[in-house]
């Protein structure tokens, strides 16, 4: 028997890594990793991030740009069989859609147009699509269930809500199974260095100042990234035709907390600078996962202060590399 085929993309980077490195766990399961580098963050940082992987038989590394690949570029560079694609890649970032909108419309749009048609011509059993709880915006009603009124207040989540669209049309036009899978604020080891928890324990570790925009009571639902991964890996093996799922810790911590524990997990104070609250920037997450519960049988585990010990663990391992970018 052929062993099963995975398409990640983005699988260099931070959540695509730890869902490679959990699927290839499995013997009877091959992975084939997109990815373009791009240069949000650095380059040697994802090589870090999946040095290991190339070790394996099992993992191929193809870099190129899905922006520009349409789907009969991308059948010639991926001429085998594909059962599931699990969609990962995008370009990141609320303040900086903002600034940049195009960008975010060819790089999140375009290119996941591009994969569902590769997808449709392949015929994959199953697309995995990585949107985002900023499609939500400041919707009040808390904890947020995936029917609610979406109010997204970014570019970048506007570009997530359009995939989730594009995905229920593929769905309609094609019978492609597909879900969007809300992810909740990830964070854990090889994450991004524009995330709050990265740069806060970064900017402790050396003693220089930390920029909170607010008040400090904005609160998030920090999920952990071994949580995350499980979701992923479940919503690939259910049978469904389309879904929307929340993956979220549904647990809510406010800014200065996460702060204070962070300072508790280093033993250092950290040296802030307030500033106000910035456009695009959503006061609260919050998740309601009782479909994720039902469906994928998903259950999070990790709390913040075990989730914050391994970030800080994974930083002192890679201290040089980390603390240089």
């Amino acid at each position: 028997m052929s062993k099963k085929h995975y398409l990640i993309t983005g699988g260099a980077g931070f959540i695509g890594n730890h869902v490679i490195r959990y699927l290839l766990k499995n013997k009877e399961v091959r992975v084939t990793c997109i990815d373009n580098f791009d240069t949000f963050y650095s380059r040697e940082i994802k090589l870090q991030n999946i040095s290991d992987l190339q070790e394996s038989p099992d993992f191929k590394l193809v870099e190129n740009d899905l922006d520009e690949l349409n789907p009969s570029i991308l059948k010639k560079i991926i001429n085998e069989p594909i059962d599931i694609i699990i969609h990962l890649a995008a370009k990141a970032g609320v303040r900086p859609s903002i600034q940049d909108p195009k960008s975010y419309i060819k790089t999140n749009i375009t290119a996941t147009q591009n994969l569902l048609d590769f997808a449709v011509q392949k015929n994959v059993s199953k697309f995995i699509f990585a949107s985002s709880s900023s499609v939500y915006g400041n919707n009040k009603n808390l904890p947020w269930n995936e029917h609610e009124i979406l109010y997204p207040i970014s570019p970048y989540a506007a570009t997530k809500l359009a995939g989730e669209a594009f995905g229920h049309v593929y769905n309609n036009l094609y019978h492609l199974p597909f879900i969007a899978l809300r992810l909740f604020t990830v964070y854990g080891p090889c994450m991004r260095p524009d995330l709050a928890i990265y740069q806060f324990t970064k900017s402790i570790l050396e003693a220089t100042p930390i920029t909170i925009f607010g008040d400090g009571n904005s609160s998030r639902d920090y999920t952990y990234i071994k949580d995350i991964v499980k979701g992923i890996v479940k919503a690939a093996e259910i049978d469904v035709q389309y879904e929307i799922i929340n993956l979220g810790n549904s647990q809510t911590v406010l800014l200065k907390d996460l702060i204070a524990n962070i300072e508790k997990v280093t033993n250092k104070k950290a040296l802030i600078k307030w500033r106000p609250m910035q456009p695009g920037d959503v006061t609260y997450t919050y998740a309601d996962i009782r479909k994720a519960e039902w469906l994928l049988d998903y259950h999070p585990e990790t709390n913040i202060e075990e989730g914050l010990l391994e970030v800080y663990q994974w930083f002192k391992k890679h201290e040089e590399l980390l603390l240089a970018h």
